[in-house]
């Protein structure tokens, strides 16, 4: 087993009800296929990318998208059986492609057992303390005669207690058995923001005992990040501060913005320099990169910063081709196309080849992986910093206009200059 550092990793998402054509409702047998087996087929497509950590959104019985689980322990009738899904991840690890896998714990769906018991037996029912906020003298829009929590008040998608023990006990079990059977190295919290502190700490020390190494990374859009990245709780979260700052500053050709951002994460007295955060420029929930950028001359930029800057890469699938997508009608399926429809350009391949090269250096660079952070060279348009290892120091400048930049600074007394082209960055390494 090789030892799993977020430092080392470099991520690939994929949304799998979307990349495998899935169809959006689940209806049994009639939808039943074994869509899983596309993850195996692209795993050359990783390996070429430069791949080696694999985070895969919902993959277990749901009736819609994944979110609304219905059962912890089967892999959605949609993308096959649980022995189909063992088959897959072999092929990962064979691969030294680590998995980590989507843990939906604050809410499931509305055919998850415990709450169509509620519905049957009500009041008698032996789970109305698995769900928060259950009552019985409201009603909701269903028209169950009961009320109970929600997420963000979509009645879909109910509310777990995860101050009940029993459902705490159920939800470790289940992740138990995706680390015995699966060989999952993680996971991805949804909704973390949401979820009880004490069931975080709870499935630190499980998981820890379970598998040292063990990696617990938690969506979080909004709040100081220690608040759930820290040593009782998560590894890490989802990095929705620096997201925003790589589009926003190329757009509004204002690159202190995202510096600023990279120094109150990462500088000297940054607020995360000891955490590995988990970076991506787009995913399944939001516009992808090349939507949000009034041109897209600077994509390249965008990943040279992505796979520079202190924490962990992740590419969303697609992505490396530099497809678009948007919001349509408050709807997420635009953002979560099926990998066989989507179309390839000659730009697209160029900035595959882009990324398959950054992660090369990055794999290659102990600075880049493990080093510090200091700015070296800050204007409207261009940036510069350095990241310092030991005895290696990775220099990353960054040119986000159209006309040609001559930059010079110095590192550790030593003079460095670079001629940048339009729209180009450049890694030096000394």
């Amino acid at each position: 087993m090789k030892n799993y550092i977020a430092n080392e990793s470099i991520y690939y998402h994929i949304y799998p009800i979307g990349f495998t054509g899935a169809p959006f409702k689940n209806e049994g047998e009639k939808t039943a296929a074994k869509r899983i087996y596309k993850i195996s087929e692209h795993i050359p497509h990783l390996k070429r990318l430069g791949i080696n950590a694999l985070y895969l959104g919902p993959v277990f019985e749901s009736k819609y998208h994944g979110y609304d689980t219905a059962d912890y322990r089967s892999l959605d009738s949609r993308l096959g059986t649980n022995e189909d899904f063992e088959k897959v991840c072999k092929e990962l690890e064979e691969n030294d492609i680590d998995l980590i896998l989507d843990g939906v714990f604050n809410h499931v769906g509305r055919h998850f057992f415990a709450f169509e018991d509620i519905k049957k037996n009500r009041e008698a029912s032996p789970y109305c303390s698995w769900i928060s906020g259950l009552r019985f003298d409201m009603n909701n829009s269903y028209n169950d005669g009961f009320h109970y929590d929600a997420w963000q008040g979509h009645e879909e998608l109910v509310k777990l207690n995860l101050r009940n023990e029993d459902v705490v006990n159920y939800l470790l079990e289940s992740v138990d058995m995706w680390i015995e059977r699966f060989g999952i190295k993680g996971l991805r919290l949804d909704a973390a923001d949401c979820i009880d502190k004490d069931f975080f700490k709870k499935l630190r020390q499980h998981t820890t005992k379970k598998r040292p190494d063990f990696w617990l990374m938690g969506e979080i859009i909004h709040g100081d990040y220690r608040q759930w990245a820290n040593k009782e709780m998560l590894h890490s979260v989802t990095n929705y501060e620096m997201h925003k700052g790589y589009y926003s500053g190329v757009n509004d050709k204002n690159m202190f913005e995202p510096a600023h951002g990279l120094l109150r994460e990462y500088g000297d007295w940054g607020l995360y320099k000891d955490l590995v955060l988990y970076n991506f420029v787009d995913n399944h929930d939001i516009n992808r990169i090349s939507s949000y950028l009034n041109n897209t001359d600077n994509l390249k930029n965008i990943y040279t910063m992505l796979f520079t800057v202190p924490g962990t890469p992740s590419i969303y699938y697609g992505s490396e081709y530099g497809i678009k997508g948007k919001k349509e009608n408050h709807s997420d399926a635009p953002l979560r196309p099926c990998w066989d429809d989507i179309e390839i350009t000659q730009e697209g391949k160029e900035l595959f080849e882009h990324i398959a090269k950054l992660a090369n250096i990055r794999k290659s660079s102990k600075a880049l992986k493990y080093g510090d952070y200091k700015q070296v060279h800050l204007e409207s348009e261009a940036f510069a910093f350095s990241r310092s290892k030991d005895n290696e120091t990775a220099v990353v400048a960054v040119n986000i206009s159209g006309a040609e930049k001559n930059l010079c600074f110095y590192i550790n007394g030593r003079e460095i200059k670079t001629q940048l082209k339009p729209y180009s960055s450049e890694i030096i390494m000394i």
